[in-house]
């Protein structure tokens, strides 16, 4: 593979750990909607789209008022609780030195990725920062990817690589023709991927940055 003009990330588990924030938050909101709450281990797996796409499905009609209760227990616990994956902080600023276009697509409220990016002193590495709520439609849909490349001269394709740790993340650049790059430590799982393969898989950012960094 070429090195990538422009390098797009997911933002929780790939360059931020946030799972027990996440996690917390949706303890509080399943008690409050008399839910049984997940556990971490479901927490982890079930958690891929954004809200306006998952919640309905979990709380019918009352899925705003449980998105009231989801966000007023994120916004006390995701500041002081945000801490990067190992190297990300040193892959992003890697890519950055080195000319690469760089951007965010995620599921979480953009207000949000935008905060904890500027908290990490990470928000001038990236050309556009989109979140959930701030395209047309959220990931996996293409819309956030067209978004966070505008005004870059660089359109999706391959010479785009996409870097998450999910399925979700494969889908999106799949259908978006970038590469589809997997960074995370554990190995896929049996039929994991069987829709969207990844077409390389990281163990770390660290791996990432020095693949990349030697095409």
């Amino acid at each position: 593979m070429p090195q990538p003009k422009a390098v797009v990330f997911d933002w929780d588990n790939t360059l931020v750990d946030s799972w027990t924030t996440i996690h917390a938050a949706l303890e509080v909101t399943f008690n409050a909607m008399g839910h049984v709450p997940w556990t971490l281990q479901e927490t982890r797996d079930r958690v891929r789209y954004s809200m306006r796409e998952s919640f309905p499905k979990l709380f019918g009609d009352d899925w705003e008022r449980a998105g009231e209760i989801f966000y007023e227990a994120f916004e006390r616990l995701h500041l002081e609780r945000l801490t990067p994956t190992s190297g990300a902080s040193d892959m992003l600023r890697t890519f950055h030195d080195a000319g690469l276009c760089l951007a965010v697509v995620s599921n979480k409220t953009g207000r949000y990725l935008r905060e904890e990016a500027t908290h990490l002193g990470w928000d001038g590495y990236f050309h556009n920062i989109v979140g959930a709520g701030d395209a047309a439609r959220d990931k996996p849909a293409e819309d956030p990817i067209h978004m966070a490349l505008a005004g870059s001269d660089i359109a999706a394709g391959p010479a785009v690589w996409f870097v998450g740790d999910s399925d979700v993340d494969m889908e999106i650049a799949h259908r978006t023709n970038c590469v589809p790059v997997l960074v995370r430590r554990q190995q896929p799982l049996e039929a994991e991927f069987d829709d969207f393969q990844p077409m390389v898989h990281f163990r770390s950012c660290i791996e990432l940055a020095s693949h990349v960094i030697t095409l």
